[in-house]
């Protein structure tokens, strides 16, 4: 079954959470980003196996996780319960059964709090942008996502930031992936926690210009 990377940055308050929420065998792989609240000493207590990422930087956590996988599938992640585990096989699924390369979660928020409303312009734009250079019909560029772990190594993505995410997507477009999406839920994230990347206007700016920056390549 998958391994699943978990990218972490203080999520102590969601974890015991996330990591309950996974589906029979599959397993949690943690990417601790840093932590300070204590975040990897409870995954550790929740059977996850811990990666410590000493490199700042979402992508830096996400990369180091995919190369500790093992498994011939790796899902990704949000670690903030935003997203719930449960749903992994939506993503899985069609990678498992080799009909697809790249499958990435849509988020549909079950409430107005769930997707604050410039993380949700942030993200329309991008994937405006993301059409235009890829030629693929997405909406969403959105966390929770499943591939194959050697071809995902196999493409070379560079980005140790927030335009981890979609150099994914770009590069598996240039290689020629059956990419798709389906639909799955989107929560707010567990009280106590903040998002790194699109939780304020700040973190979205940065998410923006790191991504544009792919996309410029």
């Amino acid at each position: 079954m998958p391994d699943v990377v978990f990218p972490c940055l203080d999520e102590a308050g969601a974890l015991p959470w996330v990591l309950t929420r996974l589906p029979a065998g599959y397993r949690a792989i943690v990417a601790d980003n840093g932590s300070t609240d204590g975040s990897a000493q409870i995954a550790a207590d929740h059977g996850a196996t811990v990666v410590h990422v000493p490199q700042r930087g979402f992508g830096a956590a996400a990369h180091a996780g995919l190369e500790a996988a093992t498994d011939d599938v790796v899902c990704f992640c949000d670690a903030d319960a935003s997203m719930d585990p449960a749903q992994l096989p939506l993503v899985a699924d069609p990678v498992l059964a080799g009909e697809a390369d790249l499958v990435l979660g849509r988020r549909r928020p079950s409430s107005r709090d769930a997707w604050p409303v410039h993380a949700r312009v942030a993200n329309t734009a991008l994937s405006v942008m993301m059409r235009r250079r890829t030629g693929l019909r997405l909406h969403d560029l959105g966390p929770m996502r499943a591939a194959r772990r050697t071809e995902l190594l196999g493409l070379g993505i560079t980005d140790r930031r927030f335009g981890y995410p979609l150099e994914m997507v770009t590069k598996a477009s240039d290689a020629h992936w059956r990419v798709r999406e389906v639909d799955v839920d989107y929560h707010p994230r567990a009280e106590g926690t903040k998002s790194k990347v699109t939780g304020t206007v700040l973190g979205t700016v940065k998410t923006i210009k790191d991504m544009s920056g792919v996309l410029n390549r």
